[in-house]
């Protein structure tokens, strides 16, 4: 028998030799046909090179689950654009800094979002870039009426397409991680791109995948994207609720999915005869990343849905370790061992490699590469030599199995989504109330973490109820929903190091001690 892999995968070649397969098993767009995706992207290249969309652009999309992220991405992906995904909870003065700092030529979004164009703020955004919208009335361009006429046929000129990802930096500016495209073939790059689902067992033509965390999420992206490679059809959900998800897996024979920690917590909350209800029999490979998941939760999931769930750790930079199910059962909270391809080392703080089981920062190193857009100092800074750091602490067993053991960055992440305090610290000093801030992450059985804001009051005011009630709403003016302390607390001071620095591991140590998990 051949081996599955030598068939031909990729969107593109999909497209081709199946163009009646399913590529869309159900979304709030309806279902799709290969065929049908794969023209609808071609009609976008066209329609965008029409308004004179140059090469290596960089095209936003602000939407919401559905069709429209991955029909934009795959133009991207065969006209040699640089897609970048935008979070739906940005305020306007957000994705103005994004879209500014990131250079972006157009911005692509549905009837939903749309009306961040209209709100105040509006004319800025579209001053800076070509706005698109799918549906509805609004002051930019009609997708619609940008595609009308444009033909399904594969365009000329064809080169793959790359990416950029953007989260807020630890000083609070944007950091675009750039991912630049091969500039080759994109029907031989999709292909290649399949072949990740040999990570992960992901079968050839063996779906469907299940899309239940947001689509703007580069972890998402990664996985509904090579999934659609791979030739698993998307069972996309418009927002996740646990329930739902169980009879989307049911309905639909779901084989692969993503998700995150938060999701599986739910998940476990459902009354047991409402798990009881639904069959999961069908699920192969879960991918879960994005966050530390506690060793119970995860031992919980497999009891429940057998050895069917894998993990992996790195980030946007790049992949970095897989732990296979029954690897991880043999060693509970390992992330895995290295991707091959990947050189994992644990350095310490002079840069010096360290052994077997000592602790230090965590550095790896992809052929792939990437680099921090229009920062050159945080580039260098992420590096030692062909080596860099997302951040964290851990250390490598005997066996080559790494374990994480804490962030060297303040960053904190809730439901599977980084943010950064000092975002957040930066508009609570803008209060004229406010003496010092810090921001931490402290436990949250929900998300994982839930964002606490410790608040030293300017000399002369009360810690007040009504304080942290306008503290609150002061950053609610502010930053997107999901950045927002979920409470206030206050101190007559707030700890600090001998060099003025924060001392927040004093602060977390209140709230984790007698939590399971160092994260």
């Amino acid at each position: 028998m051949d081996d599955i892999w030598d068939r031909r995968l990729g969107i593109w070649y999909l497209a081709e030799d199946h163009p009646d397969a399913p590529a869309i098993a159900e979304s709030p767009d309806g279902a799709w046909t290969y065929g049908e995706l794969a023209g609808s992207a071609h009609q976008l290249v066209h329609g965008l090179r029409g308004i004179g969309t140059p090469k290596d652009a960089i095209v936003a999309v602000l939407a919401g689950n559905g069709v429209l992220p991955v029909q934009v991405s795959l133009a991207c992906s065969e006209a040699g654009w640089n897609l970048l995904l935008l979070n739906t909870y940005l305020t306007p003065a957000e994705l103005t800094t994004i879209l500014e700092h990131a250079g972006a030529s157009v911005l692509i979004t549905d009837e939903a979002h749309g009306a961040v164009l209209d709100a105040d703020g509006g004319t800025t955004i579209r001053s800076l870039a070509t706005t698109i919208v799918r549906g509805g009335a609004t002051a930019a361009t009609s997708l619609e009426e940008l595609c009308d006429g444009c033909p399904t046929s594969v365009p000329d000129s064809l080169a793959a397409g790359g990416m950029i990802a953007y989260s807020s930096g630890t000083t609070g500016a944007p950091k675009g991680i750039v991912r630049k495209g091969s500039g080759t073939d994109p029907a031989v790059a999709a292909h290649r791109a399949a072949l990740f689902g040999r990570a992960f067992d992901f079968r050839p033509l063996d779906g469907p995948h299940l899309v239940s965390t947001a689509m703007y999420h580069g972890g998402s992206h990664s996985y509904y994207m090579g999934a659609l490679n791979v030739g698993h059809a998307l069972a996309i959900m418009p927002r996740f609720d646990a329930e739902e998800t169980l009879a989307v897996i049911e309905r639909t024979g779901v084989r692969s999915a993503y998700m995150v920690p938060t999701q599986f917590h739910r998940l476990l909350r459902l009354p047991d005869d409402v798990r009881a209800r639904y069959d999961v029999s069908s699920l192969h490979s879960v991918v879960h990343s994005a966050a530390p998941c506690p060793r119970v939760v995860k031992q919980a999931m497999l009891d429940w849905w057998g050895p069917v769930i894998w993990e992996t750790y790195g980030g946007m930079e790049g992949a970095a370790t897989i732990a296979k199910p029954h690897r991880w059962l043999e060693k509970p909270g390992t992330v895995g061992r290295a991707v091959r391809g990947v050189r994992l080392a644990i350095l310490d703080d002079d840069g010096r490699e360290l052994g077997p089981n000592e602790t230090g920062h965590i550095y790896f190193g992809t052929a792939a590469g990437f680099s921090y857009h229009d920062d050159e100092a945080q580039t260098r800074a992420a590096h030692n030599g062909d080596l860099f750091t997302i951040g964290d602490i851990g250390h490598i067993d005997d066996d080559g199995y790494l374990f994480l053991q804490d962030r060297a960055k303040d960053m904190i992440i809730s439901g599977g989504v980084n943010i950064f305090p000092a975002e957040i610290e930066g508009v609570l000093l803008e209060h004229t109330d406010v003496g010092d801030a810090a921001v931490i992450g402290i436990p949250d059985d929900d998300w994982g973490e839930q964002v606490l804001a410790v608040v030293e009051p300017r000399t002369g005011v009360a810690p007040t109820a009504e304080l942290a009630d306008d503290l609150l709403a002061h950053c609610a003016d502010r930053l997107a929903a999901y950045k927002r302390p979920k409470r206030v607390e206050f101190r007559a001071e707030l700890p600090r190091t001998d060099a003025g620095k924060l001392y927040k591991r004093k602060l977390r140590d209140e709230y984790w001690r007698d939590e399971d998990r160092a994260l």
